[in-house]
């Protein structure tokens, strides 16, 4: 080599550092930071949702209808009339009238109070039974899906044996057990309505377990729970909150069921079917008894699928897209 010649600088690439650099600085440069390793769902906009659900009036009257049943329930003792248990026998069986807008029952107690105190007692019995369920149904499902093999299958089959048998004779065989009360009829209640919570959670779990952002997750050293957590609990809770919204509806009418045989609340407390119990009792001499509490359980029941059909088709719509 003569001393007017310098050394060419290499091509770039074919130095192997200088390759590793430059490709590595070319992929960050071109893939988004959030793009990167993380494998997570796109999550739901807030915004999307609430737009989704106000485009359905029917879920917005419902809503509107718990919030203030809700309400109610919760400033009971300022909203009712007269104290719900107090007897008057003077006043027994009176008609709706200017000083009892819905009448008294046979005790000549106020039915519009009990009827407020009553909707504390079915949303409060209601909420046990739906979070009993969910805490037993939830996380047993999802380890079903995931785990499989004999796992599932022996979850799957005591699931199964509880959905076999018939659901207020389990219940009643469990009140019966247990003994009467609020307390044990909504554990009853709620251990009946968990095979629900398992069977889509169990679903849900196996749709999205062979995913590539699972798969991922898992190459990347990310715990089982972590995992199930991050990635496989959010694609499960639309269908979830379905579950939830009709299972406070199907408590509330399980609950009415129980106190209207007499192993739910005991007296002399205000239930809704304690009430449609003791209306019964005064068919012939009272029967405008039967439709408040009647008329506020099918509302209330009415109501909680609305709303759960409401938020779920509105998840569903914001995470695909539409």
């Amino acid at each position: 080599m003569s001393a007017n010649q310098t050394p060419s600088a290499p091509a770039p690439g074919n130095d192997s550092h200088d390759s590793g650099g430059g490709l590595a600085e070319t992929v960050r440069a071109e893939v988004p930071a959030a793009a990167v390793g993380t494998g997570d769902p796109e999550p739901v906009a807030a915004p999307g949702i609430l737009k989704s659900i106000v485009r359905r009036p029917a879920t917005i009257v419902a809503g509107v209808f718990l919030l203030v049943l809700t309400f109610i329930a919760i400033f009971a003792p300022a909203l009712a009339p007269y104290d719900p248990d107090v007897q008057n026998l003077l006043l027994r069986l009176r008609p709706p009238n200017a000083e009892h807008w819905l009448g008294t029952d046979d005790y000549g107690r106020d039915v519009l109070s009990r009827l407020i105190f009553g909707a504390r007692v079915s949303l409060w019995a209601a909420l046990q039974a739906a979070a009993v369920a969910l805490v037993l149904g939830l996380p047993f499902g999802m380890i079903a899906g995931y785990r499989g093999g004999w796992v599932d299958a022996i979850l799957t089959r005591v699931m199964d044996a509880l959905m076999s048998a018939p659901s207020l004779v389990l219940a009643i065989t469990i009140v019966a057990v247990l003994g009467a009360g609020i307390t044990n009829a909504m554990l009853a209640i709620g251990l009946v309505m968990a095979p629900r919570f398992f069977r889509v959670a169990r679903a849900g779990t196996m749709d999205v377990r062979h995913e590539t952002y699972i798969e991922a997750s898992i190459a990347l050293g990310c715990s089982t729970v972590r995992t199930a957590v991050r990635h496989v609990l959010p694609n499960v809770l639309p269908p979830i909150i379905l579950v939830i919204s009709v299972s406070l509806g199907t408590a509330v009418a399980a609950e009415a069921s129980l106190s209207f045989l007499g192993l739910g609340v005991q007296a002399p407390a205000a239930s809704w079917g304690s009430m449609l119990s003791t209306a019964s009792s005064n068919m012939r001499l009272a029967p405008y008894l039967v439709w408040p509490p009647g008329v506020m359980i099918f509302l209330a029941v009415l109501a909680f699928t609305y709303v759960g059909d409401g938020v779920r088709r509105a998840l569903v719509r914001t995470r695909s897209g539409n």
